[in-house]
């Protein structure tokens, strides 16, 4: 590629032009009220308006055009520059042979003008000292970086895995969208910045007498259950809209050169794509409400990732929206270059300790503040009382039900170079890293996990969240699994296990 200097898209000024308008579009009404609501006459105020929205696009654009033309970048055949600023410049650096991601990403007006912004980094987290971001080149210029920057070097070794689609969108995934944790937090958060508007405006009162009104011929019990349903019909239509969104045009591909490359988003569009090399498992990730309608989502577990500041709707390492359990696994093979998905493979039940702890959790989680209130209702009031009562026989069952699950859920094992983990209920996870990845053992037991014969066992990766743990397996099973697991590792610690002792198996519940 050529080594010459380049500049940012001279349409990126009328990108930030547009916006200020809207900015200035949007301050400009409340602000002509404010003014001529006093002695100032309309056309009075009216003309400061429109000096100050003047002001503010003309400075911003100027800003703008000096930043443009304060801002260059080169690609050269080891490394990558970019230089910026005027007051105080910067000047940034990176080698071509460290560069692991390049991320496309751009909003309605980027599109509409044919811009996108380009994200280049290492995969490595060091306070964004290793990722250069352009803003904004052309698309074809974007694609010609991203396609440059990600080619294999000359002499590496032919990719023989075929190339082409893994997966593409299907419209049914989107019934897994309003069963997500995400409904009940964006009805939420739709109830909160109705009551927060209306404060603004001083309509407060107003809108919780309007809803007074409609219910006034409703008990108050009967009330409470009719508004959380309409919070959460307004959750779930929001889920939707979110999920249209994120995974609209949404494509899971292997290019050449051994990279995978995720595209999607509706208005916004992303491109993240991701070096094979640096992939060392998937994630099956199933929350409960998804699992319920035997759904997935796949992530990768894998080196460098990290969220992307500036877009907190791409998690960079989704690979998969939630979809039908078979459809995961075998988009998990299929990234993995396995024939076999190892999130499928045959797992080793834990202890009846396991159980028993996660039951005693459960109970104490609930029986503890009901008691507590009990206290208090004997105490001061028999309304903390009654409220104690029906916390235990309410909680009660739904909590030995989640620990119960929680058990079923637990295990581990080998699947040919993946080991497996699985654990949760609430938000199931099966993680298959690679043996290879592994580059240490955590062994942690707690005093009560020593009486009860059980450890967690964490294996240590340079990917992903950095450890993956098997909780509450038994001692000799635990350690057993280790030492199968990555030879070696382990051995000075161990002794032989009878195979009487070895625990039976217990199939992946799909």
């Amino acid at each position: 590629m050529s080594q010459e200097w380049r500049r940012l898209a001279p349409r990126s000024v009328l990108a930030g032009a547009a916006v200020l308008c809207g900015v200035a579009g949007g301050a400009a009404l409340p602000a002509f009220l404010s003014l001529s609501s006093g002695s100032r006459p309309a056309w009075q105020a009216a003309a400061w308006v429109l000096a100050g929205a003047a002001l503010l696009i003309g400075g911003g654009t100027a800003a703008d055009w000096v930043r443009l033309r304060r801002t260059r970048y080169r690609v050269g055949a080891d490394r990558v520059d970019l230089h910026t600023g005027l007051l105080v410049v910067t000047r940034r650096s990176l080698a071509r042979e460290r560069i692991r991601s390049v991320d496309l990403t751009a909003n309605p007006l980027h599109r509409l003008l044919g811009l996108v912004r380009v994200r280049i980094g290492t995969g490595e987290h060091t306070d964004g000292e290793s990722t250069l971001a352009l803003e904004l080149v052309t698309r074809a210029e974007g694609e010609h970086l991203r396609r440059t920057l990600l080619a294999r070097p000359a002499g590496a070794p032919a990719d023989t895995a075929p190339e082409g689609p893994l997966a593409t969108l299907d419209p049914r995934w989107i019934r897994y969208a309003p069963v997500s944790f995400v409904a009940p937090l964006l009805g939420g958060a739709a109830a909160g910045a109705v009551m927060q508007v209306s404060d603004w405006f001083g309509a407060q009162d107003e809108v919780i007498g309007w809803i007074g009104d409609r219910f006034e011929d409703v008990s108050l019990p009967w009330m409470i259950v009719d508004l959380a349903l309409l919070v959460t019909l307004a959750g779930m239509l929001g889920a939707l809209g979110l999920w249209i969104e994120m995974w609209a045009h949404y494509r899971l591909e292997r290019e050449p050169g051994g990279s995978l490359r995720v595209r999607r988003g509706l208005f916004t569009s992303r491109s993240v794509s991701l070096e094979e090399r640096r992939l060392r498992g998937v994630e099956l990730v199933e929350p409960l409400g998804v699992r319920l309608f035997r759904a997935a989502r796949v992530d990768a577990v894998a080196t460098g990732l990290a969220q992307d500041d500036d877009d907190r709707h791409a998690d960079l390492k989704n690979l998969l929206p939630p979809a039908p359990r078979a459809v995961a696994d075998r988009v998990a093979a299929s990234v993995l270059r396995e024939t076999e998905p190892p999130t499928g493979a045959t797992l080793a039940a834990h202890p009846r300790a396991a159980r028993n702890r996660r039951l005693r959790r459960a109970l104490g989680a609930v029986l503890g503040p009901a008691a507590v209130l009990a206290v208090l209702g004997a105490r001061f009031t028999p309304v903390l009382l009654y409220l104690a009562g029906g916390l235990a026989v309410v909680l009660t069952p739904l909590a030995v039900l989640l620990a119960l699950d929680a058990y079923r859920n637990l295990g581990h094992g080998v699947s040919g170079r993946y080991l497996v983990t699985r654990s949760g209920t609430v938000r199931r996870s099966t993680v298959a890293l690679q043996r290879a990845g592994v580059i240490g053992w955590t062994v942690r037991q707690s005093w009560f996990q020593r009486r009860a014969g059980v450890l967690t066992l964490s294996a240590t990766t340079a990917a992903g969240e950095g450890a993956y743990a098997v909780y509450d397996a038994g001692e000799t099973q635990g350690l057993a699994f280790a030492a199968e697991a990555v030879p070696g590792l382990l051995d000075p610690f161990l002794e032989p296990v009878p195979d009487a002792e070895k625990p039976r198996a217990r199939p992946t519940d799909g």
